[in-house]
């Protein structure tokens, strides 16, 4: 026996319609069409599914076997063609997200929300733990993107720059070094760095001033929440570097010092990793213009209050 969606699509158009010629015009077909469907349908599993001495025309018991299968397959199709669409014209798809950057929930949340209004559709999921093996579950598609500062030259993958950043010094406003105007390397021999539970390399501190620098911390902490770090170095407790998206919320309150890493300053950029034939995807796109424009909202609204 071979059953065709249109037969499902027949059955249910009849019932509803309660006759072929209402049912031939609702499906837009030729009534003759319909009934040579139904005749052959009726051929296959050899019995017949209407009772035609009734009007309106209605279904045998082998005939609402049928139509209670069309019911719950019928909406499924519809709703897999939808989706199909919707991957076809970009309004729909999945958007999983490797964060090799521990400060990023920061300003990463308010990006995700206006992106969530904008594309309902659209399956969102974040990744941390991924964070050491991010490139590679990009490449093989386990993820869409991944947010990090150290681009890389990978075939297939293009690294769109988001925004730059400064790495910031902070110590509690009672710690000796608050009476400076900036930090060096050599700052840091006889300090307890609070860091997160990330790899050296992947902190700014170390991979742009202390290893350079062949700078070694009196003692590393580590703390996974930025608010408990923000705490420990109020209670003077340690030291940090952090984000300026982060330190932004504490840096005129009386409690900290925030100072710039050198007389210059350390600067950073993110990233954002992509696929190269997902780039230019509607939402994709839209993505990288909100991490773009979003943080940079967060920081100016920060620097007003």
């Amino acid at each position: 026996m071979y059953i065709e969606l249109k037969h499902l699509r027949a059955i249910r158009t009849i019932h509803e319609a309660g006759g072929l010629a209402k049912a031939a015009d609702l499906l837009h077909i030729t009534q003759s069409a319909l009934s040579h469907q139904i005749k052959g349908l009726e051929a296959q599993v050899g019995v017949d599914l209407f009772v035609r001495r009734t009007k309106p025309l209605r279904l045998s018991s082998a005939g609402m076997r049928l139509l209670k299968t069309a019911e719950k397959v019928l909406p499924e199709i519809m709703a897999l063609e939808d989706e199909v669409r919707g991957l076809q014209s970009g309004q729909a798809g999945r958007l999983h997200i490797a964060i090799e950057c521990h400060a990023c929930f920061e300003w990463l949340f308010p990006v995700l929300e206006a992106f969530r209004k904008a594309w309902p559709d659209v399956d969102v999921d974040i990744r941390p733990g991924l964070a050491f093996e991010a490139m590679p579950a990009l490449q093989r598609e386990d993820v869409d993107l991944v947010v990090s500062s150290d681009p890389e030259t990978l075939e297939g993958v293009t690294f769109a720059p988001l925004f730059d950043y400064e790495a910031v010094f902070l110590a509690s406003s009672e710690h000796p070094l608050a009476q400076k105007e900036f930090i060096e390397a050599e700052d840091f021999r006889d300090e307890l760095l609070i860091t997160y539970p990330v790899d050296r390399a992947r902190l700014d501190v170390f991979s742009q001033l202390l290893m350079p620098a062949r700078v070694e911390p009196r003692a590393v902490r580590q703390v996974e929440l930025t608010a408990v770090i923000l705490l420990l170095v109020a209670s003077n407790r340690g030291v940090a570097v952090l984000p300026d998206w982060v330190v932004r919320e504490v840096r005129y309150n009386s409690d900290y010092v925030t100072r710039p890493l050198t007389n210059n300053g350390v600067t950073r950029r993110l990233y954002a990793a992509v696929r190269d034939e997902d780039r230019e995807m509607p939402f994709m796109a839209h993505l990288l213009k909100l991490a773009r424009t979003e943080p940079l909202k967060l920081q100016r609204e920060k620097e007003v209050s």
